[in-house]
Parts: structure tokens; sequence; C-alpha cells
């Protein structure tokens, strides 16, 4: 047999089989209704290859580690660690190993993890498959499905490639987990226009979705990774990981520190050669600033802040996949939300009911209030709703039910079982005569039932078609004729339905004067009387308004991008505040006709995407982050995968999402609820402020070190601590206080703060500023004291012991001022972190010891000094707070007092 198709394994371009006649593309692919030949399939395996995913190669572990180590920070980190090992200082050569150590560590495993996201796609192909070769039904592993292949479905099969329908009979399709739409897709085999969005490719099933019901047989067009499955695991291979936010701002915070230690220490160490110390004593000088100057501590301090943060978010249903996601989100200024199980509760329940002119909405009844007459319009309508149905429920809990068949046929029983009614009862009275089932053609069912010795019609459909089968409607004065004014008022009811996002369904029924006579198939319903209108809709999560308010306060955008219908995205984002009820919302179909440079503009306004495909999706999240902005995506289906990956952060559902996109994500969402969200970003900011905040009292403090080691050189001084005084002074008072400022607990207003900018650094020009001023009055003070204590004593052993101890000091209270960047220190109670509160009395404490025990006097060349010594170091030290608190108050006044 013969293949046109030209190049191996790949089909053309211009294939687009949902646009042409079954019969067009059964030529294309060069087989029938009756399947490829044997050997055909075999030799088409070859040129096609295995129909599944492609696997990528496993990244090496020792690449991983590697890549751990390439960053700025680390550079220095291994610079000191290499210089204090060479003057023989192991204790900090063994804390720095720690700290590159725990950071590889860390790294290593988030990375791995991630590599693991198109693997899961592997789970969603179906393992076995039912085929036509040479006219004979053959049962093979759905992997040597080939292009051509006709397959065979029914109700429960998972679709293991991309088919083109050529036959389906009530044929009903969950498309969920591709285009994000809730209720199942009705097939049939009709060619559709070449620019129909993939969601409404009504002749196409795509590999991982699943048959709800019906029957049906198709040609197979696309196997493997050119199936939509394999297409999303291209798009997830091929997004680059980015740098997050955090990761940015440390590698310049890193660039610009190793510059500015670099410059000081080559001018500290000319300028001491230049008044006549020795290369080697200037030497090991310059080396002590440097390891005293840099914040070794700072990727500790990172790690456990960020650890903190994860524990505190796996307690609010957020479990954190990669580490640095946690602050990411708390930097994010869109949140791009899927509508399907994660803004709503992703199972369609119906919301009310019109008959006889009254409205029935099903969440306010109570049971005893419902009449027990079957011939009541309410009663009626729940009774026709029942008995046109093909499902079946169980009631598992106070709420919740087991659902067997299509979940919209399943929400009316749930309507009447909270009425009150059980459909096996109602269907046990009311035996089948014969039914019309539902099909997309005739846009109605229909069951004719034995009720007593008379045979009823019940029907339920699409309004305007059950209307047009009836004759009178029931209104509340009785049965009256079905007018063009009722019909108007009808229609006008149901349109206003529709436009709230409800899925609307017409009731209607017939008294039969004699029995149906159904031996020759049942006859089209006709004089029947319509009873009235069922709304229903995938209704919104508890919580998510008031989460999403929440959001707008801390001036985050929040925008769904779904794949659902235009008006019901819209509904569902007026009634959640993202869109107002008039807003426009963009469709696939128009986005398809945009550049890049427009959809840039379009994002700009726009909160409400519809008709959406993986994608285009991902050109939305594309779009935001050329604009600037900071993205995080939700979602839990395939279709969201690709964009997970892309957003800065990706928050995926655990309990409803798919293995992709579990893989794919940084952050899981427990509980499925978007109200989680809005606590991890509370999260995030609060592990960025503690990280913001510890960075500077260790920039500070190394600044101090610096200048009074500069400003000692500049005025011929000696040098006022020896190399060992230095590193036991960024051992004992950073070595613990930085650390136990990862444990400060969120202020109540960080909610109420704007976003980070992207290009806004770890240090903030104000704490910039504070870092001058802080090191100034440190060096210069501590300088001050050491120039006291050697004229009035002569030794220089005890000035070098008084300015170490004023230097302890200095940072035990200046650590207070640091816990805020605008609070004041004062209205910080000390219990709110006792683990602070512990690092400073331990680091006092251990100095202090450190000054009378023999062992530690030979160490650091120090030496006890009496009370009055002391004193005068604590009183120069306390100056800090004051000059601190100076500053805070008249940069913000307003904050200093209420505090961010």
């Amino acid at each position: 047999m013969h293949d046109p198709l030209v190049e191996p394994g790949v089909l053309p371009q211009a294939f687009m089989p949902h646009a042409m006649t079954a019969e067009e593309v059964a030529a294309q692919l060069n087989t029938s209704e009756q399947g490829l030949s044997l050997e055909e399939a075999r030799r088409r395996l070859q040129q096609y290859g295995y129909n599944e995913i492609e696997q990528i190669e496993p990244i090496s572990v020792f690449k991983i580690i590697l890549h751990q180590f390439q960053s700025p920070l680390i550079y220095i980190l291994l610079a000191a660690a290499v210089v204090t090992l060479l003057l023989g200082d192991y204790i900090d050569t063994v804390v720095i190993a720690a700290v590159l150590i725990l950071n590889a560590t860390i790294g290593s495993i988030q990375e791995y993890r991630a590599e693991k996201s198109v693997r899961a796609l592997m789970q969603l192909t179906a393992p076995h498959a039912l085929v036509l070769r040479d006219g004979k039904e053959y049962g093979i592993e759905s992997r040597e499905l080939v292009p051509g292949d006709v397959v065979l479905l029914e109700s429960g099969v998972r679709v293991p490639a991309d088919i083109r329908l050529f036959h389906a009979t009530a044929l009903q399709v969950d498309e969920s987990l591709l285009t994000g739409e809730s209720v199942p897709v009705y097939k049939q085999v009709a060619p559709v226009p070449p620019e129909t969005p993939l969601a409404d490719r009504a002749n196409m099933l795509y590999s991982g979705t699943i048959v709800v019901s019906g029957r049906g047989r198709g040609y197979v067009v696309a196997t493997g990774t050119n199936t939509e499955l394999g297409k999303i695991a291209g798009s997830i291979r091929a997004q680059r990981v980015e740098e997050t936010p955090l990761q940015q701002r440390m590698r310049r915070f890193a660039n610009t520190i190793g510059i500015v230690i670099g410059i000081s220490c080559a001018v500290i160490f000319a300028l001491g050669l230049a008044v006549g110390n020795s290369v080697v004593d200037m030497f090991k000088v310059v080396v002590g600033v440097a390891v005293a100057a840099i914040p070794e501590g700072l990727p500790i301090v990172l790690t456990i802040t960020l650890a903190l943060r994860v524990s505190a978010m796996a307690k609010r249903n957020a479990l954190v996949r990669r580490l640095h996601a946690v602050e990411t989100l708390g930097s994010t200024t869109v949140i791009g939300s899927d509508k399907t199980g994660t803004l709503t509760e992703n199972r369609m329940t119906v919301q009310e009911y019109w008959t006889a002119g009254e409205w029935y909405r099903i969440s306010e009844l109570q049971q005893h209030e419902v009449p027990r007459d079957d011939e009541h319009p309410f009663v009626l309508a729940l009774l026709t709703s029942v008995l046109t149905n093909e499902a079946h429920v169980r009631r598992i809990g106070e709420d919740e039910f087991e659902i067997h068949g299509d979940p919209t046929e399943a929400a009316l029983l749930i309507a009447a079982l909270r009425a009150g009614f059980h459909h096996d009862e109602w269907r046990a009275r009311h035996p089948v005569v014969s039914e019309i089932p539902f099909e997309p053609e005739l846009q109605y069912s229909a069951s004719i039932r034995q009720r007593g010795e008379e045979h009823w019609m019940f029907v339920k459909g699409a309004p305007e078609r059950v209307m047009r089968m009836s004759t009178r409607w029931l209104t509340p004065d009785g049965e009256l004729p079905l007018d063009e004014a009722a019909q108007a008022e009808i229609m006008a009811h149901a349109q206003s339905m529709a436009e709230r996002g409800l899925r609307v369904l017409g009731l209607a029924y017939r008294r039969c004067t004699e029995p149906v006579e159904t031996h020759f198939g049942v006859p089209q319903p006709s004089e029947l009387v319509f009873i009235g209108l069922v709304g229903m809709m995938d209704p919104p999560r508890a919580g998510v308004l008031e989460a999403i308010r929440e959001c707008h306060q801390a001036g985050i955008r929040v925008l769904m991008i779904t794949g659902d219908h235009a008006a019901t995205a819209r509904a569902i984002a007026a009634q959640l505040e993202i869109a107002p009820p008039d807003a426009e919302v963009v469709t696939g179909v128009q986005m398809e006709r945009m550049n890049d440079e427009e959809l840039r503009e379009r994002v700009r306004t726009v909160n409400v995407f519809a008709r959406i495909s993986p994608e285009q999706k991902l050109r939305v999240v594309r779009a935001l982050q050329a604009n600037g902005e900071t993205v995080a995506v939700t979602g839990d289906g395939v279709n969201d995968a690709p964009a997970l990956k892309a957003a800065e952060v990706g928050v995926a559902m655990g309990r409803s999402g798919t293995d992709v996109a579990r893989e794919a994500a940084d952050i899981v969402l427990a509980d499925d609820n978007f109200v989680s969200i809005r606590h991890a970003v509370e999260e995030g900011r609060v592990a960025f402020k503690n990280v913001r905040n510890a960075t500077f009292f260790l920039i500070s403090t190394g600044a101090a070190s610096v200048l009074m080691f500069l400003f000692a050189v500049l005025l011929g001084l000696p040098m006022p601590m020896l190399p060992a005084q230095l590193l036991w002074l960024n051992l004992v008072t950073n070595g613990l206080q930085d650390v136990a400022m990862a444990f400060e607990p969120g202020d109540k207003s960080i909610m109420r703060q704007r976003p980070r900018p992207r290009n806004e650094g770890i240090i903030s020009n104000l704490l910039w500023e504070r870092t001058v001023i802080v090191g100034f009055l440190m060096a210069v003070a501590t300088l001050w004291l050491f120039m006291y204590e050697y004229e009035s004593t002569g030794s220089l052993t005890r000035a070098q012991t008084v300015a170490l101890t004023t230097m302890v000091l200095f940072q035990n209270f200046h650590v207070g001022n640091s816990r805020s960047e605008f609070r004041s220190a004062f209205l910080l109670s000390p219990l709110r972190n006792p683990f602070l509160m512990f690092a400073v009395v331990t680091a006092l404490a251990v100095h202090a010891a450190a000054l009378y025990l023999p062992v530690t006097q030979f160490i650091l060349r120090v030496e006890p000094i009496e009370l009055e010594a002391w004193l005068r170091s604590m009183l120069v030290a306390m100056s800090v707070i004051v000059v601190v608190e100076a500053h805070k108050w008249l940069r913000h006044p307003k904050l200093a007092r209420e505090g961010i």
C-alpha cells in the first residue's frame, strides 16, 4: 500500500483533520473504515515510531551539584574558606563549608525533582487500544498505534491517540484536563471550520481524555509527540528555568558586595604598607577584614528563612516543591488562574428552577417547605429532571456524592435529593416504556413512563427546542396557551440565566390520552406542556471571593485564563470581582489573530481569557512577563503544565490536579483552594522581609569593620583588632543573631503593601542609606574607645579587648533595630521572637566568658576588663539605637509609628 505522506514520520503541515470530511481524512491517511492491513501497520510503526512521549535524557547528578556552586556569593565563600584554611582558622572554615554543603544539597534535590515533569505525562497514555486491522478487531498495546489505524472506543476508555471520528453514538468525552471545561463534550462527525479552537473541535478526540458515555470509531491522525499531549510535553521541555526574583537580587547583591569588599581590602592593604606595616601583617588584617565583611551567614539565613516559611505554608495547605518559590510568590504582581477546579468546585450544581412564575433556589430550600404533590409545578420540574436522566448518584457524606454518568444529569439528581426526593423511588414508580437519548442534533432527550394506568412523556433539552414542541405552559393561573408573549417571557428568563453563567435547560411533559405505540420507534414529542427552566453551573469555591479581594488589596491582579466558554468565564469573573460584568473577554480565536506586541498591550487591561489552548495560555504568561510582571499561574490540568513551568511560580492543585501539573509546579495546594494562595503570598512576603532585614544587619556590621580599619590606617593607628578577634566577632555575634532573625514573625500590615519592583535589590535604597550611617557610627565610636583606652593605659591588648567588646555590644543592640525596616524597635515585643532574644543573651555570655577564660585569652589575645569599661562600652553601643530610631522617624514618621 502506497503512503502519500512525503516526509517519513511527519504529517503534512496543512493536515487539518477537523476541517476535512471523514472520507478526505481516510484518503489523506491512505486507510479505510476497515482499518490498515497488518503488514501496513508494521511498516508504519517503523516509519512513525511508537505512540509514546519521548523521554528526555536524565541530567547527571554531577552537573546538578556543580550547578549549585555557580553563584558570585558562593565564589566569595569558597575563596573565604580557602583563605581561612590557609590561616589555620579551622572553625570558620568548617562553618563556611557547612553552609556551602547545605546550600548545594537543597538545590540539588529541588533541581532533580524539576526534571520529573515530563515523565508524569507517560501515566496519562492509555495502555491498550481496540483497533480494526484487515477488517478484524485486535486488542493491542496503545504504543503500537500508527496514523491510519481505526480505533474503537466505548464508555470508560482513555483515548490512546489523537483521533478523527467517522462514527459516533451518544459519544461524550471529558476533555477537562486539556481544555479546562468541566462539562463533558458531545462528539459528532461533521467537519468544522479550520480556525475552530481545539476545545470546539467536536469531531476530534485527543490522547489522554476520557470517554464518559457512548461509542465511537475514528482514524488515528497523530501519535506520540505529535499528539496534543505530546506537544504539551515538548512545550514543558522547551521551558528555560528562569532565575527567580530573589536569585536575581542575590546575584546583583553578591556582585556588588564582592567588588566593594575587594576594593576596600586593596585600599586598606596599600595604605597599611604606605604607613610602614609589614606585608605579612597587612595580609592577615586584610583577610580578617574580608571574612568579617563577607556575609557568609547569608546563604544559611536564606535557607532557614525559606525552610521556615515552607513549614508555615504546609500548615496552611500549600506544599512547596522549590524553595525559592516561597519568596517569589511574595513578589508576585499577577496571578493567572484557571477557572475549573481552581476558582470553581469542578462539579456541576443546580442553582435554580423557574416554573409557574416562581423561582426555587436549591441552596435555600428547606425540605419541609417543598410540596409533596407530584403535580405541583416545582415537583413536576424535579420529576422531569429525574426521569429524563441516565445518571446514578449515591450519597456518601453530608454533602458528598458518588456520581456515575454525565455530571450534568447527576447534578439534577442531587438537586432532587436535596429537595427530599430520591431518584430510585421515582424511577421505580414510573417504569420506562421507551426513551429517546440525547443527541446533539436533536437538542433534547425524552422518556415515556408508565404512571398508573397512563403513559406520560417527559422532555428535557435546549429551551428554544423544547418550547417549539410545546403548545401550553404552566403559569401561576394554571395551564395556559403558549403564545408569542409567553415564549418571549420564557426566552427572556433563559437569556438572563445564561448571562449569569448558568447552563439552562427547558423542561416539558405531556399526559398521553392513550398508550404510546413504540414498536416503530418513539414519535417526536409534540403538544407538550412547558414546565419551566433549570439553571446549573460549576459554582465558585467558598472563600475565593474574599481571597481575591485580599490579593487586590495587596496590589496583585488576578486573571482568569480558561478553556471554558466566554459567557461562563465572564459570569464567574464578575461573581468573583475579577472583572466587571460587562468587561472585555479575549477568546482563543481573537488571540490567534494577535501578534506578540498586540497581545502585550491587551494583557495590560484584560482580566478574562476564554477558550484558550495550552499554547495560548503560555503566550499570555510570556506577554505578562514581557511587560515586567512577576507571574504566578494556577491550574490542575495537563493544559496548565507548560504555563505552570514557564511562570515565575506555578501553583498546582493537589487533590484534583494531574501528576503533570503537580510535577511542573513550584507549589502544590493540598486543599485545591485558591484561598491558600493568599496565605502563601503572605508567607512569601514574610520570607523576603526577614531575608532583607538579616542582610541589612550583616552588611551594616560588616561595613563597620571595614571602615574601622580604613580609618585606623588613615590615622596611622595600631590595628584596633587582631585577625583572630575579627573572626571571633564574626562567629559569635553574626553567627547567632542573623540565624535567629529568620524566625521573625510576619507583620499584620504586610498584605497591605504593593509588590516589590523586580529591579529593587535585596537592600532598599533606604537601608543602604542606613548602612552607611550605622557603619560610620560603629566604626568611629569603636575607634574612639580604642584610642581612649590605648592612651589611658598604654596597653594595646586592653585597647583591642575594649574595641572587640564594644563591637559585640553594638551588634547586640543593632539587631533589635534590624527587625523592621520602618517600625520602631520599641514597638516590637522581644517575646515575638524568643530565638533572637536567646541569641543575644547567648552571644553576650559567650563573649564575656571568653574574656575571663585562660584558653580563649591566649587564642584571642584578650584580657579581662573591669565593670567601668563594660559600662562605658555599653553606653557608647546604645547610641546605635538612638541614631537608627531618629533615622526611622525622620524618613518615615508614620510608618515608624504604625510599622510594616
